[in-house]
């Protein structure tokens, strides 16, 4: 009889893993497709864009010991995204660039970024400042946040995130596609006419996964605009199994009895799919974008040159191949010219 129930437990576990696997499909049908959120309105409050212009981001101290024990705490997240730059509390300047490029072009200039950074009290401020979200949220929920963010300090205990009740975006991985992911979250807050409303229904399970397909998919979308196919196939290979991560805790919930293969088979179910998502992506926009450029430039130098007065009696020997010759030699890259030594010998 023991061993009965032992392999139905057994069964039981597969057949989670099953479901889970299954679950993560939405990967796959489209809720994580490419799709930009569309802002054609913003409810930010006037005075959070005018104390955020003065330093729209900062940098926490170095810490040796502090963040060499949060690269310690953040080990399951790296190992679960399969990336050792996840929550290293390290971030370069590269993904500090790429996070403020995403901001600077969709005029997000009300958000703070804080860069492995512990600063309660100046969070707080903003909270009190932030009067876009209606003041039972601010002084409720968005205190709590406040007060964990204190006791429990993403200095130590990483994971990204965005603060809807303090319009700050928190960044403690070197990875681009997290940090813009969060930022991402502040531009669906910004469009939402009850931003403390919508807040709140996102921590409601299942609801919750809504707003992260919304602003993966709208990150997704950038960097394929951009045509930034290295941070495209990076999204696809760190967002997916994120959301995997998402969905297969919430699905966990249900199979209480199984929670652990759930969780991992949604989460190996992304990485499966993103990563083949990103296998897809050529650099075909690459070539295209420099194709257009150099026809651009040939163009340009082409109109210029028609609109010259010719004048014959300076050059009898001048014609239209002459001015051919000129625009090729123009457009060509510079890696492409001959090199002539003039130099004596």
């Amino acid at each position: 009889m023991p061993n009965l129930s032992r392999a139905a437990a057994d069964a039981f576990c597969v057949i989670a893993l099953i479901i889970a696997v299954t679950a993560a499909a939405p990967c796959k049908a489209g809720c994580l497709e490419p799709h930009e959120i569309p802002l054609t309105r913003r409810n930010v409050a006037p005075e959070m864009s005018s104390i955020t212009r003065a330093c729209p981001v900062e940098r926490g101290e170095k810490r040796p010991i502090i963040d060499g024990l949060g690269w310690v705490v953040g080990i399951p997240r790296k190992i679960i995204l399969w990336d050792c730059r996840v929550d290293n509390h390290n971030v370069s300047c590269e993904t500090e660039q790429s996070l403020e490029d995403y901001l600077e072009e969709h005029q997000l200039d009300h958000v703070k970024v804080r860069i492995n950074q512990y600063a309660p009290v100046s969070d707080w401020r903003r909270l009190q400042s932030n009067t876009s979200v209606a003041w039972p949220y601010r002084y409720t929920l968005g205190a709590l946040s406040v007060a964990c963010e204190a006791v429990v300090p993403g200095r130590v205990f990483g994971r990204d995130y965005y603060n809807p009740y303090t319009a700050t975006v928190h960044v403690y991985s070197d990875v681009p596609a997290l940090a813009i992911k969060q930022a991402g979250h502040s531009k669906d807050f910004a469009r939402r006419s009850y931003p403390g409303t919508y807040s709140l229904a996102t921590i409601v399970p299942v609801i919750n996964l809504w707003p992260e397909a919304i602003a993966t998919g709208d990150v997704l979308a950038y960097a394929d605009r951009l045509g930034a196919t290295d941070l495209e196939r990076e999204e696809y290979r760190i967002l997916y199994p994120a959301y995997g991560a998402n969905l297969g805790g919430v699905a966990g919930d249900v199979f209480a009895g199984a929670f652990l293969p759930v969780y991992a088979g949604a989460v190996v179910a992304g990485h499966v799919v993103g990563r083949w998502e990103s296998g897809r992506i050529d650099d075909s926009s690459d070539d295209v974008s420099t194709s257009s450029s150099d026809t651009t430039v040939q163009t340009a130098l082409q109109a210029d040159i028609d609109r010259l007065p010719i004048d014959d009696s300076s050059d009898p020997g001048a014609t239209s191949d002459d001015a051919a010759i000129l625009i090729a030699t123009a457009a060509t890259p510079p890696a492409q010219l001959p090199v002539i030594d003039i130099c004596p010998r």
